[in-house]
This record gives structure tokens, C-alpha cells and sequence, in this order.
């Protein structure tokens, strides 16, 4: 929003009305004294306190905690004789969303990503928008519609919403869940990188999403330091496709870690999971514990519950999904004979 990209604050400002940003005061300061505040909605508690005249904010429905923030927000909005507030988000059809698109005094309007077809890349065109085109994903994020639950997916918004909670207890298991992506082209999976953990009374918790479209490198390490942000008892992987190389893409990356000092030890534990039933029948049971609500989103996760609500069983499964399938399979479904255990977990 101030810095980066070509419509950031900073690009687009003319010479003669260049404003300063300091970005260890998350302060932006215009030459006729005007100052904005830069807050994230990953911290909503930044903004009790604080006052404003006006506000812009970004994503609203990508943030961890939506309501929070947009609750201590609007309290702080209270400057001037007419204070206001602009949203500009992808429209997901959470509950604040939905609520904002409702009020009578909000002014809404909506684009098509075709309207800015001029500057995106061809190769976005080519395989991003195509790959939307005619799907209901693609009625969300290419024409900014707010979609229904989507018939015959195992999991409804309202059932995440039920389920969702601000905080974990404390857990007596964590894993990290990973499904790797084919290839980092533009049309490709993302890698798939879930937190999961599992408290005392056998509730599960979805705890981080750090998933990616990068080289196993690049993945590798990101398992691994959210293994170690998480304390996490082990890493979960398929083996059916590929699991030689991914528990020699984590072991290497927990390796390189350890000889650049950035963690203690190059010992991760490995669990490999084999696919011995159809995506279908390894979700539905995590579907139903969602339904039971025994699954818990800890903030919201966007991108995956978008995967989650718009999946159908006989498409491909997306890569989040599986991830997290695989996770909250470990900690709350494996039966002895499931799973072999490559590396013995310290659980």
C-alpha cells in the first residue's frame, strides 16, 4: 500500500506533493503536515486507542482477524465531521464482508479483473485467468462476486465460522502438514504448508498456513521454521507421490538451517502418510469433525477455506485442503496400519 507496486502510495505521488514514510513508525507523513499510520490486521490491538479522521483499508477479507480489527477501527474512527473509511477487498463472503455490502451507508463498488487486463502480464492472463474462468472461485476473486456456499462441498462458511477461535489452548501435539506442488508456474498448486495441532480433550486446531509457489528450496525452509516456530513433534508428508524427496527436501533444509546457526540441531522428525484411500474418503471424516465441531480455525485463513468451501469431491483436490486433511488426519483419525512412520516422531 505505501511502498511497493506500481499504485503504492509512493510511486504514484506526484514530485511536488511527495510524502515521507518512516517504516520503524509505520508513519507516513504528507508535506502539508497530514500523517497517516500504517496498523496490521494480524495485531488488531494496535488500533484500540488511537483516533482517526479517515481510513483505507486493504484486503479486509484476507485478514486473520477481520472483526477485530474492523471492530477497534471503527471505535477509533471518530475525527472530523464526516469521518470515513475505505475497503478494498477481494469480496469473500465472511461475515463482516457480507455485513458492510448490506449497510445502507456503504457505497459499494465492484471491478472486473478484465477492466485491468491492459497491465496484468500474458502469462497471468494466460494461465491464471483461464484457469478461473467458468468456475465459481473465479466468479470471487476474477469478478469480485460474493458467492454462496458452493452445493456438494464438505465444508459451508458457517460451519468455520462456528468453529473459529481467536486462541489455541494449549496442545499436547502439533505437526506440519506438507503437500508439495508439481511445478512453480503460474498455473500450478501451491505447495501446501499447514500448521495442525490437537489439545487434551482430542479438539484439533489449525493453527498457520505458510503455503507457497516456490522451489523446494524455498519450501523446504519454510516447513522447517515453521516446525521449530510451532515446536512442532514432526513434519507429515504423502509418500505415495514423491515422499523420498520430500523428506529429503525438509531434512536438507533443517541441514542448511543448523550449519547457518539459524537453529539448534539438523534433526527433524518425519512422519510419511500413504494415500491408501481416495481424496474423498480421506476428507470426509475431517469434514465431519468440523461438523462436530472439533476442528478449530485459530484466526481466519483465506485462502484455505476458500479451498475448503469450494471444493467438490470428484474435482482435484487443492493443495491447502490436502495439507491440512493430512494434519488433522495424523493427530485425530490414524488407525495402527495407516500410516508408516519413516522417522519415529518424539510423540
Amino acid at each position: 500500500m505505501v511502498e511497493i507496486g506500481e499504485s503504492s502510495i509512493l510511486k504514484s505521488s506526484p514530485p511536488w506533493f511527495m510524502p515521507a514514510y518512516e517504516p520503524s513508525k509505520r508513519r507516513v507523513t504528507w508535506p502539508n503536515g497530514m500523517i497517516a499510520t500504517v496498523f496490521s490486521g494480524d495485531e488488531p490491538d494496535q488500533l484500540r486507542g488511537p483516533q482517526h479522521g479517515s481510513a483505507w483499508v486493504d484486503e479486509l477479507a484476507k485478514f486473520k482477524y477481520p472483526v477485530d480489527t474492523w471492530d477497534n477501527l471503527v471505535m477509533g474512527l471518530r475525527l472530523g465531521e464526516r469521518p470515513q473509511a475505505v475497503v478494498t477487498t477481494t469480496p469473500r463472503p465472511i461475515p463482516v464482508i457480507k455485513q458492510l455490502v448490506a449497510d445502507e451507508t456503504t457505497h459499494v463498488t465492484t471491478g472486473s479483473t478484465y477492466e485491468n487486463v491492459a497491465h496484468l502480464s500474458p502469462v497471468f492472463i494466460r494461465e491464471v485467468m483461464r484457469r478461473y474462468e467458468g468456475t465459481r472461485l473465479g466468479q470471487q476473486e476474477l469478478y469480485g462476486a460474493i458467492m454462496s456456499d458452493t452445493p456438494g462441498a464438505l465444508w459451508t462458511r458457517d460451519v468455520l465460522e462456528q468453529t473459529r477461535t481467536k486462541k489455541a489452548p494449549d496442545l499436547v501435539r502439533v505437526v506440519v502438514a506438507v503437500d508439495p506442488g508439481a511445478s512453480t508456474s503460474e498455473s500450478a498448486n501451491h505447495t501446501g504448508i499447514i500448521a495442525n495441532g490437537i489439545d487434551a480433550n482430542g479438539h484439533g486446531y489449525t493453527l498457520a498456513d505458510s503455503s507457497m509457489k516456490e522451489k523446494p528450496a524455498k519450501w523446504g525452509e519454510a516447513v522447517v521454521r515453521l516446525y521449530d516456530q510451532l515446536h512442532a513433534d514432526c513434519v507429515v508428508a504423502e509418500v505415495n507421490h514423491g515422499g523420498d524427496m520430500i523428506e529429503h527436501v525438509v531434512k536438507t533444509a533443517a541441514q542448511a538451517l543448523h550449519q547457518r546457526g539459524e537453529r539448534q540441531s539438523s534433526h527433524i522428525a518425519f512422519k510419511a502418510v500413504h494415500a491408501s484411500r481416495g481424496k474423498y474418503t480421506r476428507a470426509e471424516p475431517v469434514s465431519a469433525l468440523y461438523e462436530q465441531k472439533r476442528v478449530h480455525h485459530v484466526g481466519l485463513f483465506a485462502e484455505l477455506e476458500d479451498e475448503q468451501c469450494t471444493w467438490v469431491p470428484g474435482e482435484d483436490s487443492p493443495d491447502r485442503l490436502d495439507a491440512n486433511v493430512w494434519g488433522l488426519t495424523a493427530l485425530m483419525l490414524d488407525q495402527p496400519g495407516e500410516t508408516e512412520i519413516v522417522e519415529n516422531p518424539v510423540w
